[in-house]
């Protein structure tokens, strides 16, 4: 089994806008499906995927009920879709209240992205969320390293949001599983090698291929352990198929592959 850790798509009356506003700000990259559930579908059957998280992000307050209403809505999409929640970190009182709703609902995960929403991960603010999540045993996603929408901090300036030295401070107070995007950190992966290998922690493979390279991806997968690495493509920013050849790639068991490719994330899920 196939299992893409790593999507996003929108309501059908808003991916139009969606697609084509992201898509500006990161040099007007083209997409890989329309940012439709059916057009990710059509992806997933096209390239060999049999199951998809969906990674939604709540930007702000108002918002945040309508998109988790989308992700409670999503696991009833053909059986092949499992939608990941996200809160509004600077309502705390309002994110934790949240989280217990979707955990009623059935959602598995939520999805935090510290550039879009404005926080770093090891702000003591969170803490309430974080408790919360540990609690519900929610498996939490990050958007990890730096963002291609956004520069890179100047000299000077904090470290980013995100960093894998933030991470790796907030590490030993999750109980619930915690996964990381883009191996750990874009573009920061010495740093993860340096604070996030071998930890208890899950990295994901998405928008790595041809960024990585691929002598660190091996490395990093052999020092890590193909057990809490999971495939993932960021469609539409990426594709399967491409983000399938790294894995493909690694000089390790087909074991240790099909693990990646779908196992750990069936365990994960409960599957």
């Amino acid at each position: 089994m196939i299992i893409d850790f790593h999507t996003h798509i929108f309501p059908d009356k808003l991916a139009p806008r969606a697609i084509e506003a992201l898509s500006a700000t990161v040099g007007h990259m083209p997409p890989a499906t329309d940012g439709s559930t059916a057009g990710l579908l059509r992806q997933m059957d096209a390239e060999g995927v049999d199951r998809a998280v969906v990674l939604n992000i709540a930007t702000n307050g108002k918002q945040m009920h309508n998109v988790n209403d989308f992700a409670i809505m999503l696991n009833d999409s053909e059986g092949r879709l499992t939608g990941f929640g996200s809160v509004w970190p600077w309502e705390p009182a309002a994110a934790v209240e949240e989280l217990h709703r979707l955990k009623e609902a059935g959602v598995k995960g939520v999805k935090f992205h510290p550039e879009y929403q404005d926080f770093y991960v090891d702000d003591d603010r969170m803490a309430p969320i974080y408790e919360t999540v540990n609690q519900l045993g929610l498996i939490t996603v990050f958007h990890a390293g730096l963002d291609i929408g956004y520069p890179p901090p100047a000299a000077g300036e904090p470290d980013a949001r995100p960093s894998p030295e933030r991470f790796a401070r907030i590490l030993p107070g999750f109980t619930a599983p915690l996964v990381l995007a883009h191996m750990g950190g874009y573009i920061q992966w010495l740093e993860v090698e340096k604070y996030l290998v071998g930890k208890n922690v899950y990295f994901d493979t998405s928008y790595c291929f041809t960024r990585i390279p691929m002598p660190q991806f091996a490395r990093m997968a052999a020092a890590h352990g193909a057990d809490r690495i999971l495939f993932g493509s960021d469609t539409p920013w990426s594709s399967p198929k491409f983000e399938r050849m790294m894995v493909e790639a690694l000089e390790i068991s087909e074991d240790e592959k099909a693990a990646i490719l779908g196992g750990n994330a069936a365990r994960l899920l409960d599957m």
